[in-house]
């Protein structure tokens, strides 16, 4: 008894008693032409659903009970959040029919004029973080297709546009480094709020897209970010919600059910700005995790109430942690990566509404055009070179 129990406590100690990284069965290829099709749906969506300003999105209310969102500033922020993701979406994998370029143009001219006018609704809410996020992944392709196009003019003034949002994210990165979205503890100029673990892997990916750009972030915001998320990064590759539950790390929010939906992007930020904890067979893992669980993050999908599912999962990790998934497939191994971008263009072409559109949780009218979005650039990530590409119904 005495040597188990030893034994029990040498395994612990040495990390070998962790639960073996669960792996479904590869799936039947889904093949380019059915990816495409799926891509050319929810293209059209998007096309569809533009507003006349060139935006994306609307506060129409669709349900009872809906989250906080105080003063107009809050839909300015959710608009142009998802204006940028809608943007980018069409840039990544719309094609180049007159009817995208026009939507670009409209949704370029939207970001470009709101954008530097986006402020904090209130004192405790900061939705705007999002959109500057999103807005700098946005404004990084708009600046390369204008550079394309030898439009000196554009590049300049997107590049200003640029510089607005990394001094926006300066005012409102929080004393403990990173970025959250709700400031509770108040009192402060610059915000107290707990940062929170996929927020800063939100703004690290835009910072490092920007960067590989010639564009430079702000060093001591890569920096604090990075120390922040760090801190957030526990033993089992899980990833704190947010800082302010670091007294609690067992929660079933923090565990790695509960953490599936924001390990993805945080492992994704770490990796970029060169952490070497996040290998090759981390990234691998965890996404192996993400499709073998899946129904653990699915449970929460079209849930009204956040946080009401187990592990406390919010149905707005669902599309989001499947579109970082898209964006580390660039970064596994060429050996796993068919079978992993199989099981990502499975598992999101099933749950392809019937108007063309994916939605994960009911917010105001913001949800199927950032569901959407974010589902094609994932999807356009399982593409195949032609010559690797299995045709749609064959073995």
């Amino acid at each position: 008894m005495k040597s188990c129990f030893l034994s029990l406590i040498l395994a612990l100690t040495c990390g070998l008693s962790a639960a073996p990284v669960p792996r479904l069965p590869d799936v039947k290829p889904p093949g380019n032409a059915a990816v495409e099709k799926s891509i050319e749906r929810g293209v059209y969506f998007l096309l569809g659903n533009q507003n006349k300003d060139g935006s994306w999105g609307t506060p129409r209310n669709t349900k009872g009970l809906n989250i906080y969102a105080p003063t107009y500033h809050s839909h300015y922020a959710f608009r142009l959040a998802v204006t940028a993701l809608c943007t980018s979406a069409l840039i990544e994998a719309g094609g180049d029919t007159p009817q995208v370029r026009a939507a670009i143009q409209d949704s370029e001219a939207y970001l470009l004029e709101h954008l530097p006018k986006l402020r904090r609704a209130t004192a405790d809410a900061m939705y705007n973080v999002w959109a500057h996020g999103y807005g700098l992944q946005a404004l990084v392709r708009l600046r390369a297709r204008a550079q394309q196009a030898n439009e000196t003019a554009s590049v300049k003034q997107i590049e200003q546009v640029i510089a607005a949002q990394f001094d926006r994210l300066t005012r409102y990165e929080s004393v403990d480094g990173g970025w959250g979205y709700y400031d509770f503890r108040l009192g402060t100029q610059k915000p107290a709020s707990s940062s929170i673990s996929f927020v800063n892997g939100t703004v690290l990916v835009a910072f490092h897209e920007a960067k590989q750009a010639g564009l430079k972030p702000p060093p001591h915001l890569v920096k604090r970010a990075l120390a922040a998320t760090k801190r957030q990064h526990l033993p089992d590759g899980s990833f704190l919600y947010g800082e302010y539950l670091k007294n609690g790390p067992r929660r079933g929010i923090n565990r790695p059910a509960g953490s599936l939906g924001r390990s993805q992007v945080c492992n994704l930020a770490l990796r970029l700005w060169e952490d070497p904890r996040i290998t090759d067979q981390v990234i691998v893992d965890w996404l192996d995790r993400l499709f073998a669980r899946n129904d653990w993050l699915g449970i929460g999908r079209k849930r009204p109430v956040p946080h009401e599912a187990w592990f406390q999962i919010a149905g707005y990790f669902y599309y989001y942690g499947h579109y970082y998934a898209g964006l580390l497939l660039d970064h596994v191994p060429a050996k796993d990566r068919p079978r992993l971008q199989d099981h990502l263009a499975t598992t999101l072409m099933k749950l392809q509404e019937k108007d063309g559109d994916w939605w994960d949780f009911p917010l105001y009218d913001y949800h199927r055009q950032y569901g959407t979005a974010m589902a094609v650039m994932a999807l356009q990530k399982c593409l195949r070179p032609r010559e690797e590409s299995t045709p749609s119904g064959t073995p």
